[in-house]
């Protein structure tokens, strides 16, 4: 009896009014047309050889073979011996015939051999055409006998919160690795990466899947997958991928010039609460407040001044104030734009030409002062705050100034070479004899704050949980 009202139960559940069923996705023949067109990268850099090495080191760093690698630290020396070579690597696709591949800049950021292994086991060594760190992009060559397979970009700007979407990528040894999911939002920002209004979605973006396509169910590539937000290193549904407008634009200057050039305003401003609207006499809280301007910069230049709300970029909406910088960064150097204003009440069009934005650089060439090595415990190299790198971001003293960040959740979390340790868990880092007796006292397993000092001068905490040794 009690079986017949469970079922009747359920059957009443399934067949009531107004309910539809949900059918399922089939993405079998877009997989299986997207697959020949992503490949793994594969990144290798040199360690140090006993030949370079002072020969007491040599000497301390010669292991007996058969030992167990706990044992490594012992035989290698307070000077570490030989180093062996770093590997690493992440997913990429084929954009065009001719072997020309996109992945993430942090990929094969400092790579000394990049090689590219296609769907059918084809392997290539690759030549790095350009990369750029602001937007995450990386261009490589590959020279194949015969035309490639090819993924075609699509338009991001269409794509909607609860559109279907995959990723593909080829991590480590795997050939393949597939994961499907939902639009989330667009026009996400990320600390410190204000040129991409990231696509988030709840694709599981799993590690080695970073520079392999987003693609819609139209079988184009709407995204370049880059990073994730996790506390643990695993997914929670909270991933992010470098729109396709965006990936296309630093790609079109890579090809061109091997670098990426952007345009240059001359502002900094602020979001605009309800109060703020209400205060400046606009409809709703949207645009971007201008709280500062540079003297005899474009904005400067164009007329803009301290108040004027930025409702319109070069004919693109600004909603939220994190729009604005990606539209800056898309134009050119020397293009004439027309900004939209909306000033006390009214509204009006500046035409602006823009300068080109100067990179903030991590070391004068050719003097770098004192390094600290690449450590396991952080994944970051540090260097020493010269004069000159002071004066710039406004730091009279202490800190370590980061030069590469080497492991994949402090890039995720936004730390980027340029940015100064100010402090490690609450510990003041004045120096890199501070830093290196900090992080050597820290405990595994837990996730490490930072205070850093932005190259803008500003400071902010930065959590994240570094990688442990196998």
């Amino acid at each position: 009896m009690v079986r017949c009202m469970i079922a009747f139960c359920l059957a009443t559940l399934v067949a009531a009014p107004g309910a539809q069923a949900v059918t399922p996705v089939d993405f079998t023949d877009l997989v299986a047309e997207s697959i020949p067109a992503v490949v793994n990268v594969e990144t290798v850099r040199f360690g140090s050889r006993p030949s370079e090495q002072p020969e007491d080191t040599q000497q301390r760093g010669q292991m007996p073979d058969g030992l167990p690698d706990l044992f490594e630290e012992f035989f290698r020396g307070p000077r570490g011996g030989a180093q062996p070579d770093r590997r690493g690597g992440g997913s990429g696709f084929i954009m065009s015939s001719d072997g020309l591949v996109v992945t993430n800049h942090h990929v094969i950021d400092g790579a000394d051999e990049i090689r590219v292994r296609l769907a059918d086991r084809r392997e290539y060594l690759a030549e790095l055409v350009g990369s750029d760190a602001e937007t995450d992009i990386a261009v490589l060559r590959i020279d194949a006998e015969e035309e490639l397979p090819t993924l075609e970009f699509g338009d991001s700007s269409t794509l909607r919160a609860g559109e279907w979407v995959i990723a593909i990528g080829s991590p480590f040894q795997y050939e393949q690795s597939v994961t499907a999911g939902i639009v989330s939002a667009k026009g996400r920002s990320q600390f410190n990466q204000q040129y991409v209004p990231f696509i988030q979605s709840d694709v599981a973006i799993n590690r080695g899947n970073s520079g392999g396509p987003l693609i819609r169910t139209d079988g184009t590539v709407v995204g370049i997958n880059s990073w994730i937000l996790s506390s643990n290193g695993g997914n929670i549904g909270l991933s992010f991928s470098i729109p396709i407008e965006v990936a296309s634009s630093s790609i079109e200057q890579l090809l061109e010039f091997g670098r990426v050039s952007r345009g240059f305003l001359g502002v900094t401003f602020e979001g605009i609460s309800r109060q703020k609207a209400d205060a400046l006499g606009l409809e709703r809280p949207a645009g971007a407040l201008v709280n500062r301007i540079e003297p005899d910069s474009p904005a400067d230049r164009a007329g803009l001044q301290v108040g004027d709300v930025i409702l319109r970029f070069n004919g693109q909406t600004v909603d939220i104030h994190t729009d604005l910088p990606p539209l800056v960064g898309m134009v050119r150097p020397g293009t004439e734009v027309e900004v939209d204003i909306f000033r006390w009440g009214e509204e009006m069009t500046l035409e602006v030409v823009l300068d080109e934005r100067n990179e903030d650089q991590v070391a004068a060439t050719g003097g770098r002062p004192e390094l600290a090595e690449p450590t396991n415990a952080l994944g970051l190299s540090v260097e020493a705050l010269d004069d000159e790198t002071r004066r710039r971001i406004g730091n009279p003293e202490g800190g370590v100034l980061i030069a590469r960040v080497e492991s994949d959740n402090a890039y995720r979390a936004g730390i980027r070479p340029g940015q100064a340790i100010l402090m490690i868990n609450n510990q003041p880092v004045n120096s890199l004899s501070d830093f290196q007796d900090i992080i050597e006292d820290l405990p595994s397993g837990r996730s490490v704050a930072l205070l850093l000092q932005l190259p803008n001068g500003n400071t902010t905490f930065v959590a994240y949980l570094p990688e442990q040794d196998d």
